[in-house]
């Protein structure tokens, strides 16, 4: 059985671990070097003070994914935007876990009345562009080669979750 919840600053290690699997073996992240403690921590408290949720995924015990979203650009007028990110652990991938982890993200967006959540995709990870297009978000974008990994170019694929948030929105 699958329990998902709030991640604590305990979990962070093998947060980190796991994400540092995802930039060393997979093109899901966009990075080249693994990333240490300090930036997670960062990351993590980042996150908490602007209140954007990170859940994990445990299963007997052990930590075995994680999600959450943040700022999609850093100026004001996108304050109702967000972007999500989900990782599962190598060994558990396959299991459903990521979608048990996609469903406290959205319900976390409109709780905190955002209106989009924009996700950006390596354009052959057909697993999380389905799972995507299973709860509702639609491709709105494709960037032909704008990464480079592991020896070739890399698209993205960009896709989009309107919600029905805010009723008002307020500016400034």
């Amino acid at each position: 059985m699958i329990e998902i919840r709030n991640a604590t600053e305990t979990d962070l290690p093998v947060i980190l671990q796991i994400y540092n699997d995802v930039i060393l073996t997979t093109t899901a992240v966009y990075s080249y070097e693994p990333h240490t403690m300090e930036m997670r921590k960062a990351w993590y408290d980042a996150r908490m003070k602007d209140r954007h949720p990170v859940f994990v995924a445990v299963s007997e015990g052990k930590v075995v994914g994680f999600s959450s979203y943040g700022p999609f650009r850093a100026w004001p007028a996108y304050k109702y935007t967000v972007e999500n990110s989900i990782h599962v652990a190598a060994d558990q991938r396959g299991k459903g876990i990521a979608k048990l982890l996609m469903e406290p993200l959205i319900h976390a967006a409109r709780e905190n009345d955002l209106h989009a959540i924009v996700a950006g995709i390596d354009a052959s990870n057909t697993v999380s562009l389905r799972l995507h297009e299973r709860f509702g978000f639609v491709e709105v974008a494709h960037f032909k080669q704008v990464g480079y990994k592991f020896g070739r170019w890399l698209d993205l694929t960009f896709m989009q979750l309107l919600l029905d948030t805010p009723a008002v929105p307020v500016e400034g």
